[in-house]
């Protein structure tokens, strides 16, 4: 058991509300919160995998009331089988282990994936949890050949991967904010094969992203269009928020997981400070809900009655608690106490379903791609993965502190 001296305490406190604003409450979540929460999720993934005998395919969200199943080529496969996993990994429990191989087994296709930078979702969020909970050797071979058909879209011209297709849109070469989460990967698979071309796309990628895709404040950009032959950016955009010039949530939270796990695998303190940057930004912002769950834009036309995005809340949730990691103590502090607010609000009943509804998706309130008018106020497989993994971080966290 730790004890600090109460003056102690108020200066760490003081110091980090001059860094992000108001005063941190304590890092704590209930224990019986805690437990209740994984409780349900593992009530409503047995429901949902019950539903599931006999169908092939990925749950990824509900439509019109059914569960929308998807193949591997679609970028959300991998997010089921990787709470399956997270799953074992809260519990230890076969039955969970036995359900997350059998659907990461389904997708091992995608190794051979050339034509998308999703590879990293897919096969990083199923068969890198599987090896890492496992060490099943099967499944550092199908990793590796996954981490050799991303690096093909690499251009050195541009010193980033495609992530969609050229004239898409009328674009050239663009590239998402998001695909600085396919980064993980190639990280593992420079560590893994001792090939260092796998570490050098991964920089050049985040370091040319870093260049091109933020704004002063921190803010990024959607899309970054370039010119394949020299580089050249062409334009900005933000395609699935509400505008060019406005802030995305679920990409501003890409932006932060993605440069702090950056700075987890390179030690490159650029990464860690541009990651505090974002998290300052998202932190900070006159838009941020008091439940710290954010609108799917954080300048959505709307607000206060503009749609939310669980999956936001989830994926900066768990960026914050691993930001903490790498912070120092007064800003761990801070970033611990926003990250358990959020799994407190994504655990109230606003959001977290009741058993036997939902879809036995675990998660309510994701919002997809509100400007093309997919997947509004629903459940999304990422936003439960996110979930789960901050869940799974937090209590790490307080074993590390203990």
């Amino acid at each position: 058991m730790r004890f600090f001296y109460p003056a102690l305490i108020c200066i760490h406190i003081t110091l980090a509300a001059s860094v992000f604003g108001a005063t941190a409450k304590s890092p704590a979540l209930e224990p019986e919160l805690l437990d209740a929460t994984l409780a349900t999720a593992k009530a409503q993934y047995s429901g949902m995998l019950k539903h599931l005998e006999g169908r092939e395919g990925q749950p990824r969200t509900l439509e019109n009331g059914t569960i929308k199943l998807v193949k591997a080529t679609d970028w959300t496969s991998g997010f089921f089988p990787g709470a399956l996993w997270y799953l074992f990994e809260a519990t230890g429990e076969r039955k969970w282990r036995d359900a997350a191989a059998r659907y990461t087994d389904q997708l091992e296709v995608a190794k051979n994936n050339t034509s998308t930078h999703d590879v990293g979702f897919i096969l990083n969020c199923s068969y890198g949890n599987g090896l890492r909970l496992t060490g099943n050797p099967q499944y550092r071979e199908v990793l590796r050949k996954g981490a050799g058909s991303l690096s093909t879209r690499f251009k050195p011209e541009v010193g980033c991967i495609q992530s969609w297709p050229t004239g898409r849109r009328g674009w050239s070469y663009p590239v998402i904010i998001d695909n600085m989460m396919n980064l993980e990967l190639l990280a593992w698979a420079a560590r893994d094969t001792g090939d260092e071309k796998f570490r050098v796309i991964a920089v050049s990628h985040a370091d040319t992203t870093l260049k091109n895709h933020f704004r002063p404040d921190g803010s990024s950009f959607h899309v970054v269009d370039y010119d394949p032959a020299t580089g050249a950016v062409k334009t900005r955009q933000t395609h699935q928020g509400a505008a060019d010039g406005s802030s995305w949530a679920r990409g501003q939270a890409w932006g932060l997981y993605g440069y702090t796990m950056m700075y987890r695998e390179t030690s490159k303190p650029e990464y860690l400070t541009h990651a505090r940057k974002i998290a300052a930004f998202m932190m900070n912002h006159p838009h941020m809900p008091a439940d710290k769950v954010p609108y799917w834009d954080f300048d959505a036309p709307g607000i206060p009655d503009a749609p939310r995005d669980s999956s936001a809340a989830a994926i900066m949730s768990s960026a914050l608690f691993e930001l903490s990691k790498f912070s120092p103590a007064e800003d761990a502090l801070r970033y611990r106490a926003f990250a358990a607010d959020q799994l407190r609000s994504l655990a109230s009943p606003a959001y977290l379903a009741k058993v036997g509804q939902n879809g036995n998706f675990i998660l309510l309130h994701a919002t997809g791609n509100l400007p093309s008018q997919s997947e509004i106020d629903v459940p999304i497989n990422y936003a439960d993965y996110y979930f789960l993994e901050a869940l799974l971080r937090y209590k790490a966290s307080l074993v590390q502190r203990d």
